[in-house]
């Protein structure tokens, strides 16, 4: 006998308030767990497709692991230094960017700047925020990078549990499935293959169209001679996956340098402006309908809330899982919403009456 509604809905709710309250209480400890996790979630169909093509399981997972690690060391040695230098670059230069614009507006506008004036204080108070957040930030950096052990652990148990997952996750979905409530095994079934296709068609779809505009847009930008185009690249393709964020941070940082490095040279600052133009058309047209899909049901509000208050709740732990979590409530939202449709509580008494009259009624070409 299958439990009460009722009953179904608290136990749900305890089993979904037990895992927020774990993810908020153990985010740092999690989040090697949750990027092995998305690790091997990410890989298992190249696994998988490996596998049915004769390759044994084991060799598949470490081939990919050798890629990845490759992959992975490759840019450690070589990216990622270059980036983070030019990030540092970008940050301590910010000062003297604000003031070179406020010499050019006073040059021009004298009034706009008067010692009394709001926007030379806005400005004085932006220029001092930004060398504190710069060093800031700079001393963050250094204390995490110092803080060997977390960064060690992190990247011992993050790849032995994504290895470990890979090997496995066959036996684990065969276990977890065996355990579903008989009752409601195939609704769980079928929700749950909703739910991956929305998480695979974004996750995957919309993490490999970062990388590809992430290296368009450091490559042109780099090539075009802008300064710090590396950073700027690789900033706007990683945030490409919040939707029109990344266009928008990324089209303002590269413009306005532009406009700083290039001011008595307009044909180059038109060219930071096409690479960008052919870089959205390429995403809006051809990246996102082929990689992503347009049946994910991820509205870009719903991400963008999701992605927010995640991140302010549970950091940045929440904001890995915020994407997944945002598309299983997406589905579960889907499916309740069919559900009250097809049932009395939207039709009402009203509705019944009309279904039983329909029934009883002759159709219009009976015979009388």
């Amino acid at each position: 006998m299958a439990l009460p509604v009722r009953e179904q809905v608290k136990y749900w709710s305890i089993a979904a308030a037990v895992f927020f309250a774990l993810v908020w209480a153990m985010g740092p400890i999690l989040l090697p767990f949750v990027v092995g996790g998305a690790v091997a979630y990410f890989l298992d169909p190249v696994v998988s497709r490996a596998e049915r093509a004769g390759m044994p399981r084991l060799v598949a997972v470490a081939l990919v692991f050798l890629v990845m690690a490759g992959a992975v060391g490759l840019a450690l040695v070589v990216l990622i230094p270059m980036v983070l230098g030019q990030a540092a670059a970008l940050i301590a230069a910010a000062p003297a960017f604000l003031e070179t614009i406020q010499g050019y507006v006073g040059e021009r506008f004298p009034a706009l700047l008067d010692y009394e004036s709001d926007l030379r204080q806005t400005l004085a108070a932006l220029s001092d925020t930004l060398r504190d957040r710069g060093i800031a930030l700079a001393d963050r950096l250094l204390g995490t990078a110092l803080g060997l052990l977390n960064v060690v652990i992190f990247l011992i148990v993050a790849p032995v549990v994504a290895f470990y997952l890979l090997l496995d996750w066959p036996r684990l979905v065969t276990r977890v499935d065996g355990l579903l409530p008989r009752d409601h095994a195939e609704t769980i079934r079928d929700l749950v293959r909703q739910i991956d296709r929305a998480i695979a068609g974004f996750v995957r779809g919309q993490l490999t169209v970062c990388l590809i505009l992430a290296a368009y847009y450091a490559i042109a930008l780099s090539l075009a001679g802008l300064q710090y185009g590396l950073v700027v690249g690789v900033i706007t393709g990683l945030i490409s996956f919040i939707p029109y964020v990344g266009a928008i941070v990324g089209g303002a940082l590269a413009i306005g340098l532009a406009l700083f490095q290039f001011w008595d040279a307009p044909l180059a600052i038109a060219l930071v402006v096409a690479i960008f133009a052919a870089g959205q058309v390429a995403e809006g047209n051809f990246l996102v309908p082929k990689m992503v899909g347009r049946s994910v049901g991820l509205h870009p509000v719903w991400l963008l809330f999701a992605l927010s208050a995640f991140g302010a709740i549970f950091g940045f732990v929440g904001m890995l899982i915020a994407v997944p979590v945002a598309a299983a409530l997406g589905v579960l939202v889907r499916f309740a919403t069919a559900r009250y449709v097809a049932s009395p509580l939207y039709y009402g008494t009203a509705g019944s009456e009309e279904a039983v009259e329909g029934a009883e009624a002759p159709p219009p070409d009976a015979p009388r």
